[in-house]
């Protein structure tokens, strides 16, 4: 072999390597995230406008055939995002959601716990069923602990890591109390699963308090899903910016705290 030959090649190699490098470079310094419920609605939004920013973006749901046709429009509008299968309310699914995003990614940045149900209705609560508020509770509230604890580990790896959890305001005790207050109709399953989720986000923001995770609640508004059959008055992109300024939010942020569109919701 020529020692021409010879230098070219060890010059292809450092170059492939230097590529490499350059490649995981970028792959470490891009932001992760992970949103539960984001094949549609609020969710899908969080996740585009994170991916906007040049995000790489894990979609969750447990619809495959919707879970894929939201990332395959994500990417058709030059988001790096990838599916991540995920019911939040099965142990072994969000276990195996966690492995496929310390696979892909090899830590997390920010996770939205988006996904949630109404439970049903109606809700007056001397004649409710039981089973509505149950599973309101089992969506909205423990998956939310299930889904933030499995995936606690790879948040601590983040340089500055994000927990958003939505909400709602007809979760404010305040504003359930206030006279005249806007919290929609009487409610025994939803509006009490959303003040619980509030509560558990203070909790983890006392336990979290010593580290750099910083983690909020936040209300999209009013805004039209299939949750309310189309009629609110707010669109999805709408509804999904607070949380995203919330994902984004610098180290010096706030944690443990209550937002809308227009600043802090009482609780």
């Amino acid at each position: 072999m020529s020692e021409t030959n010879t230098t070219d090649e060890q010059k292809t190699a450092r170059e492939t390597r230097q590529e490499s490098a350059q490649e995981a470079g970028q792959k470490s310094a891009q932001k992760i995230a992970l949103v539960t419920g984001a094949n549609k609605g609020i969710g899908y939004e969080i996740a585009a406008g994170l991916g906007a920013l040049g995000w790489t973006v894990g979609v969750g749901a447990r619809d495959q055939e919707r879970r894929e046709a939201a990332v395959a429009k994500l990417r058709a509008a030059g988001a790096d995002a990838f599916g991540v299968p995920l019911d939040v309310t099965d142990d072994a699914s969000v276990s195996a959601a966690a492995r496929l995003v310390e696979e892909r990614a090899g830590r997390l940045d920010v996770l939205v716990n988006n996904a949630g149900i109404t439970g049903g209705g109606p809700q007056e609560p001397t004649t409710v069923d039981v089973d509505r508020v149950r599973a309101a509770v089992e969506t909205n509230v423990i998956g939310v602990i299930r889904v933030t604890n499995a995936l606690l580990p790879l948040l601590r790896r983040s340089p500055s890591p994000r927990i958003v959890n939505v909400s709602s305001s007809v979760g404010s005790l305040t504003l359930q109390t206030t006279p005249g207050a806007q919290t929609g109709p009487i409610s025994v399953a939803y509006a009490p699963s959303k003040t619980f989720l509030n509560a558990v986000t203070v909790q983890y923001a006392k336990e979290l308090t010593d580290t750099n995770i910083l983690i909020n609640a936040v209300c999209p508004g009013y805004t039209a899903t299939d949750l309310n059959a189309f009629q609110g008055v707010r669109t999805p992109q709408q509804g999904a910016a607070c949380a995203i300024r919330l994902a984004t939010v610098p180290d010096d942020g706030p944690t443990g705290r209550f937002f809308d569109d227009e600043g802090e919701i009482p609780w």
